[in-house]
């Protein structure tokens, strides 16, 4: 099949999701909640593309959504950043002590966060739960209640008989990984490996290249905040 990924007509398999396609022709799609060895899961909504146009256009999940014939894709808008810059926000506030969590604020630009800080241990993204039923075969923990109450926990919240005790969960849990200032941190974000804003958006309301970052963007940021410095004085 045929369809238009960032403005260039791109042949797919009829079996891959959108974000398949993203990553065989080399345009890096934030994720979270996805791993390769896993199955797509769609919880943390990170890998957001916008596909249609005009007033039609809508975001995806890219992990999820199936590609079809003359489908039209937008995986750097506008729309997609901003969403995508949201999202990062809400979980830093709700987990500000995972690495994770901080490097993909930095990766993104972000220099404050709105929301009030929970400092809570897991952000559900379920990854743990599909590594432990998938990977290790043991089931040991799931979901349980739904809303603000939800969690993740062993049945009845005691020690399950299926717990190899692998550490498998420790292992790809984004919440586990504590940010280099430690779990104990001043700020809500630390900012240390912060990135620029791609100077591109601004002006065609879509990224025009995709290296992980790219370098003219981030000179040409820097010549602007340098001119904006001097006019200020």
């Amino acid at each position: 099949m045929e369809i238009t990924l960032n403005g260039v007509n791109v042949q797919v398999e009829d079996n891959w999701t959108i974000l398949d396609a993203a990553k065989f022709y080399g345009v890096n799609i934030p994720t979270l909640c996805y791993h390769e060895g896993l199955s797509p899961y769609g919880a943390c909504r990170l890998c957001v593309v916008e596909i249609g146009k005009g007033d039609r256009a809508k975001l995806v999940a890219s992990c999820l959504y199936p590609v079809k014939g003359g489908l039209y894709v937008r995986t750097h808008s506008e729309r997609v950043i901003k969403a995508r810059r949201m999202l990062v926000e809400l979980l830093v506030a709700r987990c500000p002590q995972s690495k994770v969590l901080q490097d993909l604020a930095a990766a993104m630009g972000i220099e404050k966060v709105r929301f009030k800080p929970k400092n809570d241990d897991c952000i559900l993204c379920g990854l743990c739960i599909r590594m432990c039923e998938e990977q290790m075969d043991a089931k040991a923990i799931g979901f349980v209640n739904r809303g603000v109450k939800r969690k993740i926990t062993t049945p009845f919240d005691i020690k399950s008989e299926k717990c190899r005790t692998c550490g498998a969960c420790i292992y790809i849990c984004p919440a586990c990984q504590l940010r280099c200032q430690g779990p104990d941190a001043d700020t809500v974000l630390c900012g240390s490996c912060l990135n620029f804003s791609p100077s591109c958006l601004e002006l065609y309301k879509d990224i025009m290249c995709y290296m992980d970052p790219c370098v003219a963007c981030l000179e040409d940021k820097k010549l602007k905040k340098k001119d904006g410095n001097k006019k200020n004085e």
